[in-house]
């Protein structure tokens, strides 16, 4: 009988979250970006109305990416996470892309 067992994990983090922001003077300076200190971060910092909303496809490819990464959402910095809403019209296109 063979048993093995994988696992992977990225090492724990320095802390919890790193809101995003454009001011120099914060302390801390994670992944590129300034961190707000937590004690005022808001759930403003959280959210993002932007998805949901229907994109505008009157364009060319007859499509609209709305994206909602940590420059739409600023407490999603460290977190690994971004995502995207793609608004077609009929007949609408998503050309061939990467995502490096």
């Amino acid at each position: 009988m063979a048993f093995s067992v994988a696992s992977a994990s990225y090492p724990s983090p320095r802390q919890d979250f790193c809101v995003a922001v454009n001011d120099t003077n914060a302390a801390v300076f994670v992944n590129g970006k300034f961190c707000k200190d937590p004690k005022l971060a808001t759930p403003n910092d959280f959210s993002f109305s932007g998805l949901g909303v229907p994109g505008n496809t009157s364009n060319k490819l007859g499509s609209m990416v709305t994206p909602a990464n940590v420059a739409q959402i600023p407490g999603l910095n460290t977190l690994g996470v971004s995502l995207a809403q793609v608004d077609y019209a009929p007949y609408g296109l998503n050309p061939p892309h990467i995502h490096p």
